[in-house]
């Protein structure tokens, strides 16, 4: 049985030149479809945020957490299945070929590494997430910037 809010980890994944990475949900998925995403999933029972941020990264790009670099923040919200949500994001760093994610098939359809100014591309499903993902990434960049990178 699983909790009501669902908890859900998030990775916001970095790469060398201060860039994270989005994927793009399948047309077909139940929860906001087509839409850019981050890295995550809720958990699993029994399972802590940590447990569960390492399991989805290995699961949706075939990489490894090396490193968990900061916390970016904590995202309540309702899905379009009516379920609540409680999000916690994490910056978090990689071991695999950044060039060659592994994509879960049949869950995610394309990929793009982005920087602070290359956000608008997120607008493209604000009516689907109501813009969340665009805040995520906008705060994902400035807990990076107070950390230098």
């Amino acid at each position: 049985m699983y909790p009501d809010p669902l908890l859900v980890a998030g990775a916001l994944v970095v790469d060398d030149d201060g860039r994270i990475f989005f994927q793009r949900r399948s047309p077909q998925r139940k929860l906001f479809p087509n839409s850019w995403d981050i890295v995550g999933g809720h958990l699993e029972p029994g399972e802590t945020v940590d447990d569960a941020l390492r399991r989805e990264v290995l699961e949706e790009t075939g990489w490894r957490v090396s490193a968990v670099l900061a916390l970016v923040g904590d995202y309540a919200y309702t899905g379009d299945d009516g379920r609540d949500r409680h999000e916690t994001d994490f910056l978090v760093r990689v071991d695999g070929d950044l060039a060659r994610p592994r994509l879960e098939e049949g869950k995610h359809t394309e990929f793009r590494w982005l920087g602070p100014d290359d956000l608008a591309v997120l607008d493209e499903t604000r009516a689907v997430d109501d813009g969340m993902i665009r805040r995520i990434a906008e705060d994902g960049f400035a807990v990076l910037h107070t950390l230098g990178m």
